[in-house]
């Protein structure tokens, strides 16, 4: 019979696909999570990983992944909910996001009109997203990229440019827009690969034929700000950003390319429980007036 350590063992193995790395994070030796793995595949009757070389789940251990991703998630709302009844109140709202610099606003609002909810907040990239809301691991996602999954809803928050911001004392600081060629050969300070902002980065570039010149790849987004209107080089910033109370010295242009635009959207899983407390932060997040950051009437 299955055991529930080994299935959220396997899960580790089958994220990270690399045996040490999992033993190190589950805090095990590495031949007993060997032999757990070699447990669970000798009772399934087929083998979960491909181990010709680096290991790597095969369709096999896709399928079973996604089932396990569901029942613990099951399992975990199922804990919840009681605790939850036991307690009579809202409860916890788990929301995820890429950067929580755009959600502060709403936040804000959310905790001064239920101050008895609990709120966690995940940093999360995006293609994390979708396992995290199956495996119920999170209530609530904002990303904005898309995110695709099956049993997920979304609904879109808002959509806006993304223009380049450029130190006070940049060539280019005098114009108010810009064209992505003549960006060709501009120092860029972006996000790392996967993110919305280097994906659209990259994507800009590609649909001309040309490669961003990168001097710099950070985690941290108000350190992109900062080492932009410090003069090490410029990049894309969307506009919300413009609204920040704590704006570095850089200057924001309008990039001319109908492509250049991020949408912002929340994503939360079809079939999990929703606390009290998560489904007030969803109706808040899609009523939000997100044009000037002022709650709509869903406040």
């Amino acid at each position: 019979m299955m055991e529930l350590t080994a299935l959220r063992q396997f899960l580790v193995v089958a994220r990270l696909e690399h045996l040490s790395r999992a033993a190190d994070e589950l805090r095990v030796a590495q031949p007993s999570l060997s032999r757990t793995i070699a447990r669970l595949e000798s009772e399934l009757g087929t083998p979960l990983f491909e181990r010709s070389g680096r290991l790597r789940l095969n369709d096999a251990g896709r399928l079973f992944r996604d089932h396990v991703e569901r029942s613990l998630g099951e399992l975990e709302a199922g804990r919840r909910a009681i605790a939850e009844s036991a307690r009579e109140g809202l409860g916890t709202v788990r929301l995820a996001s890429e950067t929580f610099l755009t959600l502060t606003g709403p936040l804000a609002a959310y905790k001064r009109a239920h101050p008895a909810a609990e709120i966690a907040l995940h940093w999360s990239p995006a293609e994390d997203m979708a396992r995290r809301l199956r495996a119920q691991d999170v209530d609530l996602c904002v990303a904005s990229q898309p995110i695709r999954g099956d049993g997920l809803e979304s609904a879109r928050l808002f959509d806006e440019p993304v223009g380049l911001a450029v130190p006070l004392d940049h060539p280019l600081a005098g114009r108010t827009s810009v064209s992505v060629d003549e960006l060709a050969d501009q120092p860029f300070v972006t996000a790392r690969e996967g993110h919305w902002a280097r994906r659209l980065l990259d994507r800009l570039f590609a649909a001309r034929g040309l490669t961003p010149k990168i001097v710099c790849e950070s985690d941290e987004h108000s350190a992109i700000a900062e080492l932009i209107g410090a003069g090490l080089g410029v990049g894309l910033v969307p506009a919300f950003a413009r609204r920040s109370s704590v704006r570095p010295p850089a200057v924001w242009l309008a990039v001319d390319s109908p492509d250049c635009r991020r949408g912002v959207t929340l994503h939360w899983s079809a079939d999990a429980h929703l606390s009290p407390a998560a489904r007030l932060m969803r109706t808040l997040l899609t009523a939000w007036d997100w044009s000037d950051g002022d709650p709509g009437d869903g406040r």
